[in-house]
């Protein structure tokens, strides 16, 4: 297994930027204000033919104001705990703080090797800032610019020093990827953490606490699963600042490169038009979709209130007859495994594929018995369908001229598609096309 390295410091010296540039990507979320930073955020890195994961970590605060300060300070304690090698970040123009002082005493506890990184070191003239650091007593300071890219090679050639030789395990693409999606506060890390049976993610009431998309993998019966909780998705117009921004950017990535999505509703709450939003943000992707209606633990109910909840929902939002919809508590793990295994049967499904002679056999007494109703004394006529795709299924059916096909008839069709077929959980694609 490759070594692990993590980045930590006190706020803002740098630590998501030099992140960001020793993978040479954008993951990690960039901004002046303090605190973006606030799960920890892996990617593997390749230098010189090795290999490590890096750790990116929120600032480390002494004496914590509030709930998820303490659980970002939890958070990067862990990372120390779980890392082969430190980089301990810190801010030349700014000189070693009282915060540096604190945080240096921990990573000399930890009796992990520790390698003090200034930052903010843009040119020769601000080499002057590297003496003072010394005085940390951790052994000679390095000298980076994460914002330009200055000495950060010279830093990773000092990174491998400390690393083993073995070559890393092949990475095994995972058997399914998938995202956590769902408003803010509604119980998506709650959900990772039940997933990984460990505290991966920070949780509280708090709304918008997750910021970034964070990945993590686990087996289930055998099968890699890859996981994202992401931040909580807003409408654009309630996105007050560039964090809520990039966070929305990257919940979108997430659905982009998962095969299902789960989508956590706060149900304490009810079902709400944003909630709706996300399904359809889920099916133009082509991806997967489970719904779990969170919080089940909180509502009063007999034997019939999820039966007339559904009633309900399904009378506000037909489209969710097509999604299946579990009631869980993510707090006392009810019926999680359920929606896994659902998942994992809906990755199936979105391949499955119909041969064009059963899909006209099929279609042909349905298409006689409810031929497509006239527009303006127009008669549609179909002559045949065919799949022509998978990933999500995509049922193309050839007509006389599409445009006097109705789009209730079209709705009409898919329903039997999935009436006949196993498609649930599957976003469908019916089209027309003149027949050549």
């Amino acid at each position: 297994m490759a070594a692990t390295v993590a980045i930590v410091g006190r706020p803002n010296v740098g630590k998501s930027t030099l992140f960001n540039r020793l993978i040479q990507e954008q993951k990690a979320i960039v901004d002046k204000a303090d605190g973006v930073t606030r799960d920890r955020v892996y990617a593997a890195v390749e230098w010189s033919g090795k290999h490590f994961t890096l750790i990116d970590t929120g600032g480390i605060m002494i004496h914590p104001k509030n709930h998820i300060e303490e659980n970002v300070r939890k958070q990067a304690l862990l990372a120390i705990e779980e890392a082969d090698l430190i980089l301990f970040l810190l801010d030349g123009p700014s000189g070693i703080t009282a915060l540096d002082d604190e945080i240096a005493k921990i990573l000399k506890r930890s009796k992990k090797k520790v390698l003090p990184v200034v930052n903010k070191i843009d040119d020769k003239k601000h080499e002057s800032f590297l003496w003072e650091f010394y005085n940390l007593g951790l052994g000679d300071p390095l000298m980076v610019s994460a914002l330009l890219g200055r000495a950060t090679g010279d830093l990773l050639d000092e990174i491998i020093k400390y690393l083993p030789n073995e070559l890393p395990k092949t990475e095994k693409e995972p058997d399914i990827k998938i995202s956590l999606l769902g408003m803010p506060n509604s119980g998506k890390s709650t959900m990772a953490n039940a997933f990984l049976g460990m505290e991966r993610h920070i949780v509280s009431e708090i709304p918008g606490t997750t910021r970034d998309s964070i990945d993590s993998s686990f087996k289930y019966h055998g099968k890699l699963i890859e996981m994202v909780d992401t931040a909580g998705l807003r409408k654009r117009s309630r996105i007050s600042d560039s964090l809520e921004y990039y966070s929305l950017v990257r919940s979108k990535r997430a659905i982009d490169r998962s095969d299902v999505c789960i989508l956590i509703v706060d149900i304490s709450k009810g079902f709400s038009r944003q909630d709706m939003q996300i399904v359809c943000e889920i099916q133009d992707r082509g991806k997967g979709l489970v719904i779990a209606l969170n919080k089940w633990d909180l509502i009063e109910k007999d034997t019939n209130t999820a039966a007339q909840m559904l009633k309900s929902l399904y009378l506000d939002y037909p489209v969710l007859k097509n999604y299946p919809i579990f009631f869980v508590s993510a707090i006392e793990r009810q019926r999680l495994l359920k929606i896994l295994n659902e998942a994992i049967a809906i990755k199936e499904r979105l391949t499955f594929r119909v041969p064009t002679s059963e899909l006209n056999a099929v279609f042909r007494t349905i298409l006689e018995q409810n031929p497509p109703p006239s527009i303006r004394s127009k008669y549609g006529k179909i002559n045949y369908v065919a799949q022509v795709r998978t990933r999500p299924p995509q049922f193309v059916f050839f007509c006389n001229e599409p445009s006097w096909i109705h789009d209730h008839y079209k709705r009409f069709l898919e329903s039997k598609l999935r009436e006949i077929y196993p498609l649930s959980g599957v976003p469908i694609t019916v089209t027309f096309k003149k027949k050549s």
